[in-house]
């Protein structure tokens, strides 16, 4: 999991909450610029693992959203490396308005992809090579993952744990943390109430 300043609390722990309920088939390491610790939105700080510049190969990388997403698509430092990293992981998966970094760093040329919908006509103008899918609550195109808006998250790594290891396995996770899994990837409750961001 890749973190940045002002990053969305919930895009880091709910995936990460999910995915350490499974330590013998995930091991997670927490990306960061240094090792200083790095404040979320909310004020809550995490302090990463490893530095951009010394992070082992994944086979799986995540990118949370941020309150500077927007800014962020143009620092040419963190999509140089962003996309140079992406490249060599095995899979890659955004949150939110995160896929716009992907898009920048050339991750989803080809894709089909999802995003906040109250970010999406943003996100066609920053991505014009990415095809956007609108109702989608995630979308899973080949070795690229992507979901709609904050808590979407969940419901793709659900969904991410089920491909991997079965359904019964995300089924499990899912009813140990009390989380109601929208399985549904097509279904997003939320598309008809999303308003221009």
């Amino acid at each position: 999991m890749v973190l940045f300043r002002d990053f969305e609390i919930l895009d880091v722990t709910g995936p990460l909450e999910i995915l350490g309920r499974l330590p013998d088939a995930f091991a997670i390491t927490l990306i960061g610029q240094d090792l200083k610790p790095i404040p979320s939105i909310q004020g809550v700080s995490i302090m990463p693992t490893v530095t951009m510049s010394e992070a082992p190969g994944v086979d799986l990388l995540m990118v949370p959203r941020g309150l500077g997403t927007r800014g962020l698509v143009n620092d040419e430092a963190l999509i140089k490396w962003l996309g140079s990293y992406g490249r060599q992981a095995s899979l890659v998966a955004s949150i939110c308005t995160s896929a716009a970094l992907l898009a920048r760093a050339h991750l989803l040329d080809g894709y089909r992809a999802t995003t906040n919908k109250r970010a999406m006509d943003w996100m066609q103008e920053v991505a014009p090579t990415v095809v956007f899918e609108p109702r989608a609550r995630w979308v899973e195109d080949r070795d690229r993952l992507t979901s709609s808006g904050v808590a979407a998250g969940m419901d793709m790594t659900l969904a991410l744990v089920a491909h991997l290891l079965g359904e019964t396995q995300a089924q499990e996770v899912a009813r140990a943390i009390e989380y109601g899994w929208n399985e549904n990837p097509d279904h997003d409750p939320f598309v008809t109430s999303a308003s221009q961001d």
